[in-house]
């Protein structure tokens, strides 16, 4: 596309540097303002943040790969999104609430607090890592997914002419090293106000994503050559039989709710101005982006389905089209293939965008995330156990430092699951486990849902005891791991393990309380 969308991603990272310069020269000296950004956000920056954290590179690649690859079925992910607006107002406002009267900073800050536990604070530390890291991983791919498809000759060459580095790796540290470099600057400010940029942009591009595919194949043509898409992709479960009622009715419910519950959307619920604020913000919230999906994504993916036809091989498998390569891309390939032949000039500035919205939806999501584990890390774990005695301006470093360590990793795990299994076994296994863009999500929630729990029990049961809310979020995790390993199925794999978490909590929760009260005074 004559090197036009390089062109305007070049402009849209330089206006995210500028922003993030502009958030630390606005910012004040404190931990209260960098990670929360003083309490002050209102509901046009608290609504936006909180949608751009929400609606990350599976909004633009994931989804539309999902709906691609599962067919119809996979539209009705759709009833998270309104659940999960839902949500920023039932748990947003007590969390705010708390956090505003105890001056709360993370959320292991508040359920240590509650349950008075540094254990739990530790166990929470450790919950935030696990759900950081694969969405953060998640983000990086998507920017080199991105890169890959729009470029199609190599950047950097030896003498020969020969690759010295596949544009994949490149896009990847392209995306990754803008987003650290603004986060670290410039804490919550900085990532708040590219938030309110990047959320515009993402679900405009999503609109105009869903409206450029009608287009291309034409509205009377789309509407009949869906009607035409073979069986497998037009009924539950679709192809792979995965998306079940039950698997999806479990998605619908936890998966929304575990996101809410996240370290970053956790902290947004601290930042807001007041519970008005989150009031506003979930309304927004649910009808915005669901019309975002019913009317971009899902028409995306429908769309990929007309232009490249997938087929099935004959054991069973969902195949792509030979020039997709893998559904993730579906959307990019359209953009770069279709759109220009449609509209030789005007397509060309459209798919520029649309790309944008792509960028801008990994990076609000990773910037969010790695802001939030370097509060995490630096107040629950740096400030706890390792320096008690550190001061502002070394815990302010500390936090920088487990940024940039964090999306080294993620660019490890990303760059090494591209390996090619032949040469590099290791490539192999995180190639399994990371696996497509939306599945790295699911993921990340799954673990995020096992904060749940302690979530409600603080804000409304008060029942639990530390002891009991612990062992829970640990056994959670364990079981999410051994059943996301096993292909233990039915519902998502984070579903077991809040189930284990609930029975575990509450079983020991018994057990303590109902100890404490047959012991006889002075025993």
């Amino acid at each position: 596309m004559d090197g036009v969308p390089l062109i305007v991603l070049a402009v849209y990272l330089g206006v995210l540097l500028l922003l993030g310069v502009v958030g630390y020269l606005r910012s004040r000296a404190g931990e209260e303002d960098y990670y929360l950004a003083g309490r002050s956000q209102g509901w046009i920056v608290t609504s936006l943040t909180i949608m751009a954290t929400f609606f990350s590179s599976f909004a633009l690649l994931g989804a539309p790969g999902k709906v691609y690859s599962e067919g119809v079925v996979f539209a009705l992910f759709a009833l998270n999104v309104p659940l999960s607006g839902a949500c920023v107002w039932i748990f947003g406002r007590g969390i705010a609430r708390e956090g505003r009267r105890r001056g709360h900073v993370t959320p292991g800050d508040m359920l240590a607090a509650h349950y008075g536990s540094d254990f739990l604070r530790v166990v929470t530390s450790l919950t935030c890592l696990l759900y950081v890291v694969p969405y953060v991983v998640m983000q990086i791919q998507a920017g080199g997914l991105l890169f890959e498809t729009l470029v199609r000759e190599p950047l950097l060459v030896d003498d020969s002419g020969a690759p010295l580095i596949g544009n994949f790796t490149v896009g990847a540290v392209l995306l990754a090293s803008i987003t650290t470099v603004y986060v670290m600057v410039g804490g919550m400010r900085s990532v708040a106000w590219t938030d309110v940029l990047q959320g515009v942009i993402l679900t405009a591009g999503m609109l105009i994503a869903g409206a450029v595919v009608v287009v291309v194949v034409g509205p009377a043509e789309f509407s009949r050559r869906v009607g035409e898409i073979p069986e497998p992709w037009m009924t539950a479960p679709g192809p792979s039989g995965v998306f079940t009622p039950l698997m999806l009715l479990s998605i619908c419910l936890f998966a929304s709710t575990g996101t809410m519950v996240s370290p970053a959307q956790w902290m947004r619920f601290y930042a807001a101005r007041s519970e008005e604020t989150l009031r506003r913000s979930a309304l927004i919230f649910a009808i915005v982006l669901t019309a975002c999906f019913l009317f971009g994504v899902m028409l995306a993916g429908l769309g990929g389905h007309i232009l490249y036809p997938p087929s099935i091989n004959e054991a069973g498998n969902f195949v792509p089209h030979p020039d997709v390569g893998r559904a993730d891309s579906i959307l990019v390939v359209i953009l770069d293939r279709e759109l220009p032949r449609v509209w030789p000039i005007l397509g060309v500035w459209v798919a520029s965008i649309v790309s944008m919205a792509i960028a801008a939806a990994s990076m609000s999501t990773a910037d969010s995330n790695l802001h939030a584990l370097s509060a995490v890390l630096t107040r629950d774990v740096y400030d706890r156990y390792i320096r008690p005695q550190a001061g502002p301006r070394e815990r302010t470093l500390v936090g920088r430092a487990v940024i940039l360590a964090a999306t080294v990793l993620a660019l490890v795990l990303v760059i090494g699951g591209r390996t090619d299994p032949g040469v590099d076994p290791a490539g192999t296994f995180l190639a399994r486990s990371l696996g497509m863009i939306a599945d790295i999500g699911l993921l990340a929630i799954s673990f995020s849902m096992q904060l749940l729990p302690a979530a409600v029990d603080c804000l409304w049961l008060r029942r639990g005891t530390a002891v009991g809310i612990s062992a829970g979020i640990l056994t959670g995790h364990a079981v999410t791991v051994v059943a996301r390993q096993t292909g233990l199925g039915g519902v998502l794999e984070g579903v077991w393990g809040l189930a284990a978490n609930v029975a575990v909590a509450a079983a020991l929760g018994w057990m303590l309380t109902r100890g404490s009260r047959r012991r006889r005074p002075g025993e």
